[in-house]
């Protein structure tokens, strides 16, 4: 049997490269759930991790119905619209953050902004293990 032995370069990035691929996973779960659930996906998506914080940065993405709401000032229709969907699927999201990170999610909360359009996802993850 052979046994892979680091190399010094990725005993430095592995930890970085491990978490680069996570972020990634995590903004390709949260661009495919709005996809899968608003009919509509975002056009770009960065994940942030610190500590026990997940942050995920959704560009674009609104709904034909939500930008006519918009364009006739309705911001708070869609903001309301938007926390009322995000707690129908609450249980859907944590369950994918949980998943990709092997962390228990604590909170969970969705807020957007409309110029320029930008929603992010924010969860809060138990500590872990050992901490």
């Amino acid at each position: 049997m052979v046994e892979h032995q680091r190399s010094a370069a990725e005993d430095l990035l592995g930890g970085d490269v491990e978490r680069g691929s996570m972020r990634a996973k995590l903004a390709n779960a949260m661009v495919g759930l709005k996809a899968k659930y608003y009919g509509r996906g975002p056009e770009a998506a960065k994940a942030y991790i610190d500590d026990e914080h997940v942050f995920v940065v959704l560009e674009g993405g609104l709904t034909r119905n939500e930008e006519t709401l918009l364009s006739a000032g309705k911001q708070d229709l869609v903001r309301n619209y938007r926390l009322a969907f995000q707690e129908s699927m609450t249980e859907t999201t944590c369950g994918a953050v949980q998943e990709i990170t092997g962390r228990k999610v604590m909170g969970y909360h969705s807020q957007i902004v409309f110029d320029p359009p930008r929603s992010l996802e924010w969860f809060v993850l138990e500590a872990p293990p050992g901490d």
